[in-house]
């Protein structure tokens, strides 16, 4: 798989995710505190003061590194990629507007989100949920694909240890931040 089909989605391809009322359940939750591992190689508490944006996506694809099979039939699973380089883009704006911290999290393991943040310059760090910690505490939405579990994708607002807003079911992914940043600039 070369870069550019990382990148490059006709989202009208693909199927889109439905409102399967998760993200309702996931509105006004408590976060826990607990260190999630960051490519940054520190460890991070999402509970912390202050307003954090999260970016929860299934996983950064590899260049040369196929997808799963059956992944671009799996409504909203396609996309991770264009949506962290549009939290990039983006992200400047997102803390002028508010935002104290930005994250992306999974469950991929750390090294693998370190190439995808070196590869595409991410100026935030990707945090690894790999033992679903913080996604069972949350009751955070998920598919599998055979033996496999991944997030899907949600981006949570929050503000002092409290889910201020979700953005659910996200589509198309390189959306999001544009969404967040509305939803920022409008709740300062």
């Amino acid at each position: 798989m070369n870069n550019n089909s990382l990148t490059n989605v006709d989202w009208n391809m693909l199927p889109q995710p439905e409102d399967d009322g998760a993200g309702e359940r996931v509105k006004g939750c408590a976060v826990p505190s607990m260190p999630l591992s960051s490519t940054d190689d520190t460890n991070v508490d999402l509970s912390a003061p202050g307003r954090t944006v999260v970016f929860v996506y299934p996983m950064t694809g590899t260049p040369g590194t196929d997808l799963p099979e059956g992944w671009d039939g799996i409504p909203g699973a396609r996309g991770c990629t264009p949506q962290a380089c549009a939290f990039r883009d983006l992200h400047e704006e997102l803390t002028k507007a508010g935002a104290g911290r930005v994250f992306g999290l999974s469950t991929q393991a750390t090294g693998e989100q370190k190439e995808a943040a070196e590869r595409l310059h991410l100026p935030y760090p990707l945090l690894s949920d790999r033992d679903f910690v913080l996604g069972d505490a949350m009751a955070l939405p998920r598919f599998s694909i055979g033996d496999t579990i991944y997030f899907k994708r949600i981006t949570l607002v929050i503000e002092d240890s409290f889910v201020k807003k979700v953005f659910y079911p996200v589509f198309p992914p390189d959306r999001a931040a544009v969404d967040v940043l509305d939803w920022l600039n409008e709740n300062a």
